[in-house]
């Protein structure tokens, strides 16, 4: 699996301004563009490395698992396929079939309880995303004021760009003080017409406020 839990794509959600108050700003001085590198923010924030370094962990156990499965099944697997080769094609036994069919449901329930787990992980990963895109839309607009920008832009979306018009250090540090912890397990989900439960509670992180 991906061991970049916390992606950095999120320049689409860079929207600082409304179109209004775009052509507003526009219509009275030419805009001043600002650049941040989100890449280098997810994995720098304080809450970002806890949160990561929780989401490995998720991962380390859900790989030791599928292992652990993989070679339980292995040995049976292997008796019943030379059994089967050695019939040359008679049909099996009562006692042959019976141990088929149970290793057969064995390895359902291990693909099935491997793929549950898996949901499990990608819905935590997108929680981690979900509530660090929340956060961050809150601190866009103070950044940019900050600075006397207009626009802001990810960095990597642009060609080039004057280092002093980087915004990075001012987001960093702004979000480092208002985000303490990202929880890393997602809410679980409700049976229909049921209300969610709420995430556990987050340990804050080292350092914060």
């Amino acid at each position: 699996m991906s061991k970049n839990l916390i992606p950095a794509a999120l320049a689409a959600t860079l929207v600082a301004l409304s179109p209004a108050q775009a052509q507003a700003q526009a219509a009275l001085a030419p805009a001043k563009v600002a650049v941040v590198d989100l890449d280098r923010i997810t994995r720098e924030c304080n809450a970002c490395k806890v949160a990561s370094a929780a989401l490995q962990g998720q991962v380390a156990a859900y790989e030791a698992r599928a292992n652990q499965l993989q070679t339980s099944l292995r040995p049976e697997a292997q008796y019943l396929e030379g059994a089967l080769k050695a019939l040359n094609g008679k049909e099996p036994d009562a006692a042959l079939r019976t141990r088929v069919e149970t290793f057969q449901r064995n390895q359902q329930a291990a693909g099935q309880e491997l793929q549950t787990q898996q949901a499990t992980l990608q819905r935590n990963q997108g929680y981690v995303r979900e509530q660090l895109l929340t956060k961050l839309q809150t601190l866009y607009v103070p950044t940019m004021t900050k600075r006397g920008a207009t626009v802001l832009v990810e960095v990597g979306t642009t060609l080039a760009y004057d280092p002093q018009f980087d915004v990075t250090n001012d987001l960093l540090a702004a979000l480092n003080a208002s985000l303490t912890t990202l929880q890393a397990v997602a809410p679980a989900q409700a049976a229909p017409g049921q209300t969610p439960a709420p995430a556990p509670a987050a340990t804050p992180t080292p350092g914060g406020r």
